[in-house]
């Protein structure tokens, strides 16, 4: 049975809700919330580590279950959803997309850093060859102008990326900055255009409103809002939204009511929330994983998470230069220091 859609959604809780578990996810937690969602209807499923095919690393954050048995076990009971994965070239490699793609995973979506989409045309075209549809994923999309981002999309497209996405890795987005991003992507591209947004502001929702109005049909939420920072786009909320709208996603709006309150919510530590340091990510403009790594230097040097956020917001550090967050809390720390000996 065909599903008529205005929208499709990658549920992205077992790939960047990863973060919010420190990345412990198991093979029966992973079977349990595919097997939910596919009875659902979603029709995409990201399933990797937080930070994509071989993030797991001291660097990163090490996972609980190799990544790979997580993803096999997703795609023995996806059904009619197809299996996603992530990969940022520099972390993964063209093996691990085989890999994946071996065990069944349909979508490869390659994230670059949203000014070094020249970094990416060996993994899409790669993903192509593997047989797998292919997404171009522009990470921090806030950190470029407009025309810089269509320059990059554009090469996104180029490569054969099936569709192209502007991603708030930061949540520093606002609703009006989302449709000029959006909009200049729609009249530039002949692909689908998405959207990927983080709620540090408490505006992932109403960001995603307002790409899909601009005429996004890509879109990603997660169930209970589990992700990096505060999290993403609540994708049960968003189904009830879309529904309200007259938006058709083919989800069913309880069964995904039903996960998110029976499977997913008792899996969580602590309830997603937006805290002082991911309001500080938004704020800053400071890529949404770097919350617990800040959290943690700031213990370890004495000093506060906040000023480290945004020091590295000064700095317009990226994604990839976790290694900067401890540099900059001992230099915060030294100046702390001299600061009280005088």
């Amino acid at each position: 049975m065909t599903i008529e859609r205005d929208i499709l959604l990658t549920e992205v809780a077992l790939r960047d809700g990863s973060h919010a578990v420190a990345h412990q996810y198991t093979v029966e937690q992973v079977v349990n919330i595919t097997k939910a969602l596919s009875e659902a209807k979603v029709p995409y499923i990201e399933v990797s580590h937080g930070d994509g095919l071989a993030g797991s690393s001291l660097q990163y954050g090490l996972s609980g279950t190799n990544e790979m048995e997580l993803i096999e076990a997703a795609v023995s009971v996806a059904g009619d959803s197809k299996i996603a994965v992530l990969l940022l070239p520099g972390i993964g490699t063209l093996t691990e997309l085989k890999e994946a793609a071996n065990l069944g995973a349909k979508m490869a979506r390659i994230a670059t850093h949203v000014t070094e989409a020249d970094v990416a045309p060996q993994h899409i075209a790669y993903a192509k060859e593997l047989g797998m549809e292919t997404v171009g994923f522009l990470m921090m999309s806030h950190m470029a102008p407009v025309e810089k981002l269509v320059e990059q999309a554009k090469l996104m497209e180029s490569y054969g990326a099936d569709s192209v996405y502007v991603v708030d890795s930061a949540g520093y987005l606002m609703p009006n900055m989302v449709r000029e991003r959006i909009s200049a992507l729609k009249q530039s591209l002949t692909v689908p255009v998405g959207f990927h947004g983080h709620n540090n502001l408490s505006l992932a929702m109403a960001n995603t409103l307002a790409a899909i109005e601009e005429g996004a049909t890509r879109i990603d939420g997660s169930i209970r809002c589990l992700g990096a920072g505060a999290g993403n786009t609540q994708t049960e909320v968003l189904v009830a939204a879309c529904e309200r709208l007259g938006i058709k996603t083919g989800v069913d709006l309880y069964k995904m009511m039903d996960l998110a309150e029976d499977i997913v919510a008792p899996l969580l530590p602590v309830a997603q929330e937006i805290t002082k340091d991911s309001l500080t990510l938004g704020y800053a403009g400071v890529y949404s994983s770097f919350a617990l790594h800040a959290k943690r230097a700031a213990a370890r040097f004495g000093v506060d998470s906040r000023d480290i956020l945004i020091e590295l917001g000064n700095r317009k550090v990226v994604g990839g230069q976790e290694d900067m967050i401890i540099d900059v809390a001992s230099q915060i720390a030294k100046e702390k220091n001299a600061v009280a000996s005088k």
